[in-house]
């Protein structure tokens, strides 16, 4: 319904002049429709959304991009669960078989894991919605991606490692440390578990026992650096470990006397001691093992079995220069 016009007469004009409301009379309009229409509106949301239980649609919006949003994080999360299994094997073929194969030490777990433990790394995170998924799925990624960098470390070791392919081939003992064609040779004690010669009883033999003359060459294995000269009586006797890097050290047992000193580099080839039967000895023989990443290993695996003799003086005469 339209609005009913008022006029008024001017004297002045001799006509009759629209008239228009005063501020005070729009003033109080709007104080009274203002008030009226927000109630008006608020009853009608309510009514809409409470009596008829209907959602607006922006409340319908945002409730799909809130599913969206939970649905991609949960895929996210069966996506990190894979990748976390294709990580764990690659750390098990590293240090298993990379790291093994060059001699080199495994990462051990605490230091794999990153350090990861402790503290609420996510405290922002505690009052959001469905804030434990937002927590596990970050700590995840953040756990997946330092252990990623680990693993990226060891593999630039390892191929460091392996561009010294020719220096492990050098350091590894491969050869007898006595030549089989040494006075009085004899293969006399192998590596495993045996009757004791002297105090009986079964006991285990970690390395292996070859007999020769009474102060013959005893040579080195591979290329090393001498680690210890150390004598026990009821023992070893005199005997001589060396350190070869990459996981590998022998030792060298019963000798009579050393001709290396501590520190020194030595090759393959190279004399470091005279045969004897100093310590717990029935008589002259070298006592040899293999040491493998501190556990002692049989030296029958790593000789060279299709060696010559005379290749094998070639080598001696190659670690005397």
């Amino acid at each position: 319904m339209a609005e009913k016009k008022r006029y008024r007469y001017n004297p002045k004009t001799l006509s009759y002049e629209l008239q228009k409301p005063g501020m005070r009379l729009s003033f109080l309009r709007v104080l009274f429709i203002l008030p009226v229409s927000i109630f008006l509106a608020l009853g009608y949301y309510l009514f809409y959304t409470e009596a008829l239980q209907l959602k607006t649609p922006r409340t319908i919006r945002l409730e799909r991009e809130y599913k969206e949003a939970k649905s991609n994080l949960e895929l996210l999360g069966k996506q990190l669960e894979q990748s976390e299994k294709k990580l764990e094997h690659l750390q098990i073929r590293d240090n298993n078989i990379y790291r093994n194969m060059f001699g080199m030490e495994q990462i051990p777990p605490e230091i794999r894991d990153a350090g990861f433990g402790g503290s609420n790394r996510y405290p922002h995170m505690e009052y959001s919605e469905n804030a434990d998924l937002l927590m596990s799925t970050a700590f995840r990624f953040d756990k997946i991606m330092k252990k990623a960098f680990i693993q990226s470390k060891s593999f630039d070791d390892v191929e460091r490692v392996a561009g010294q392919a020719g220096e492990v081939a050098k350091c590894i003992p491969s050869i007898l440390p006595i030549p089989e064609d040494t006075k009085n040779f004899r293969w006399s004690g192998a590596f495993g578990y045996r009757i004791d010669p002297i105090y009986g009883g079964i006991r285990m033999h970690e390395g292996i026992d070859l007999t020769g003359a009474l102060n013959s060459p005893v040579y080195a294995t591979g290329n090393g650096k001498v680690e210890a000269i150390r004598y026990e009586y009821n023992g070893y006797g005199r005997y001589i470990l060396i350190d070869h890097g990459f996981g590998y050290k022998t030792r060298y047992a019963h000798l009579n006397k050393a001709q290396v000193y501590e520190g020194q580099l030595v090759k393959r080839g190279e004399c470091i001691g005279l045969l004897g039967s100093t310590g717990k000895s029935t008589g002259p023989h070298v006592h040899y093992e293999v040491i493998y990443m501190g556990r002692p290993v049989n030296p029958y695996n790593y000789f060279n079995n299709n060696i010559a003799t005379d290749d094998y003086h070639a080598v001696i005469l190659g670690g005397r220069q």
